[in-house]
């Protein structure tokens, strides 16, 4: 990681002093956000240096339009540096080549940035064969927890603990997994079969085991699709979903799993109106969604990315979004479809990473850490057992 001399730097400014952010927040709720902020801002005072990239970082995740880099993105990136980049099944053609071009992002911003990935298994696993094992969809694996609880959770666990072992390969550090969503009967298919179930605390069990197995490997999670996507009765890549039940209906069934696991570092929102909460914009956008449901009643306080900012379930430009992404509260934007033209218009929207937004990033940085003792050939044979049984 480069450093730098800090002579005549300093700390950015936060948006509300400790005393004030204690009255307005509640004790729970700041003080979490004090250890976050310790712990994001030790990592920028370490013996008299700072990391740089801390201070000139943007708050958006990109993706890139193919294989490797090419000079123009080289040059943009450089210049624009986003906190991280994620990768989609364009970019993927072969192991030395997926390597190659995590190496080759990095490089670009000249730092350790986090590189994310959707490696769910099932229809969303972005990295195939022959590079990679296909992987059953989250379905299927709480669909064994029904049988045998103990067989479904250690199923899950295993399973991310081999993502782990296949995208660390390849430096990727970021699975945008577990899917936290409950679907209801009669919802899009978009999360269908993605989801470990239907009830609550089938995926609050799943979706625990998940997140500890990418942990054990060296990898951070996602959680999503916060505070949920399961009534989402149209597909939001190509359209607004509205969920009209009342509020006491999602806090008791949809928003269970990401109060069951606020504690994550970091969650993607989802672009879905709940009316009952805020009728006029998606979570994603949305103040009352962001501040009220994410950061009081759910309780997060890691750092939250917002969902794709190019699916048509939002609204104006693309520059427009990602300044009302900002805006809401979401502390990154996500934009992945590595178009450069849609690129440089986020760009213009969004600002460096500063204050909690920061801290918290600083956060997920810090919390990388090694991978625990396993042996991957006795895992995968485990795990090939598993659904042998089935």
């Amino acid at each position: 990681m480069r450093e730098v001399s800090c002579r005549g730097w300093k700390l950015p400014d936060l948006p509300v002093t400790a005393d004030r952010y204690r009255r307005a927040a509640g004790p729970g709720r700041a003080r979490r956000s004090f250890l976050c902020i310790v712990a994001g801002l030790a990592r920028i005072w370490r013996g008299g240096v700072y990391d740089s990239h801390m201070t000139e970082s943007k708050a958006m995740i990109l993706g890139c339009s193919g294989l490797s880099l090419t000079s123009e993105e080289k040059a943009f990136y450089r210049g624009e540096r986003p906190w991280g980049f994620i990768l989609f099944g364009r970019n993927i053609s072969e192991a030395s080549q997926i390597a190659d071009l995590v190496a080759e992002l990095r490089d670009s911003v000249g730092w350790h940035a986090p590189v994310l990935i959707d490696q769910e298994g099932g229809r969303v696993q972005r990295i195939r064969p022959p590079v990679l094992p296909r992987y059953p969809a989250g379905q299927a694996l709480g669909d064994l927890y029904r049988r045998d609880p103990s067989l479904g959770l250690r199923a899950a666990w295993v399973m991310s603990r081999l993502h782990a072992f296949d995208l660390s390969k390849f430096g990727i550090n970021v699975d945008c997994l577990p899917v936290l969503d409950v679907p209801v009967e009669g919802s899009s298919n978009v999360i269908g079969d993605r989801a470990y179930g239907g009830d609550p605390d089938t995926v609050i069990a799943m979706g625990r085991a998940a997140g500890e197995g990418l942990r054990a490997g060296g990898l951070l999670p996602v959680m999503k699709h916060m505070p949920g996507h399961g009534r989402g009765f149209a597909d939001s890549h190509l359209e607004l979903p509205v969920v009209t039940v009342a509020r006491d209906e999602l806090e008791a069934h949809d928003f269970r799993p990401f109060i069951a696991m606020k504690h994550e570092l970091m969650a993607m929102t989802c672009h879905l109106v709940f009316t009952a909460i805020d009728p006029d914009n998606p979570a994603t956008t949305s103040r009352k969604v962001i501040d009220g449901v994410i950061r009081e009643h759910i309780g997060f306080d890691g750092l939250l990315l917002s969902d794709d900012s190019s699916m048509n379930a939002l609204s104006g430009t693309i520059g427009e979004r990602a300044a009302n992404i900002i805006a809401g509260g979401c502390d990154i934007v996500l934009h992945c479809n590595g178009h450069m033209d849609e690129m440089l218009d986020v760009v213009a929207n969004v600002p460096p990473l500063a204050g909690l937004s920061l801290a918290r990033a600083k956060a997920v940085e810090a919390g990388f850490a090694a991978p625990d003792m396993a042996d991957e050939a006795e895992l995968r044979a485990e795990f090939e057992a598993m659904f042998a049984m089935v």
